[in-house]
């Protein structure tokens, strides 16, 4: 396995079409991978097929069949994909996800640990804990914005129990 101080590094300020590689850092205006993979992207636009990326920071970020571990973007539209955790303002997303934190997300077809944002729309996914000021479509969550709160309640109330009980059984004389 390479070391990430022998990948090469891949710099240009306009287009960087990347195909059956492995790179550690690219920035670029665009950027478009085909069955490649970064360990960083900085870009305005980037398009990913088949392709895996560890950190992306860029506008829009597209892809088909990607892996990526952390995404911060305007907007974000994957498809079949399997994403750590994806911040930002418009966010589409189908396959495995970690988390969803946007203003507006779409969640198709699909498995999402955790999604926050204040307008979700959900398509035949199901997600773990769901917080959201609008719901639309048919989710099952198995936490959701009544459910996290009594869960919270629930859990500091049963850890402050057993703090006491702690206290009480080895109290130091």
């Amino acid at each position: 396995m390479l070391e990430p101080e022998e990948f090469p590094e891949l710099d240009s300020p306009q287009v960087t079409n990347i195909s059956h590689s492995d790179v550690g850092n690219v920035r670029a205006e665009l950027v478009r991978m085909h069955q490649a993979d970064a360990e960083t992207i900085t870009a305005e636009e980037v398009e990913l097929q088949n392709s895996a990326a560890g950190s992306v920071k860029a506008t829009n970020v597209t892809g088909h069949m990607v892996l990526m571990g952390a995404v911060n973007a305007e907007e974000v539209s994957v498809e079949e994909s399997g994403l750590g955790f994806v911040q930002a303002g418009k966010a589409s997303v189908s396959g495995y996800t970690g988390a969803v934190v946007a203003g507006s997300a779409e969640v198709h077809h699909g498995m999402t640990g955790f999604v926050a944002g204040r307008e979700i729309h959900v398509n035949e996914s199901s997600t773990g804990v769901l917080l959201a000021r609008t719901v639309h479509g048919n989710v099952k969550a198995v936490l959701d914005t009544r459910g996290a709160l009594i869960a919270g309640l629930t859990g500091g109330l049963f850890a402050g129990l057993m703090l006491l009980l702690g206290r009480m059984l080895f109290r130091r004389r």
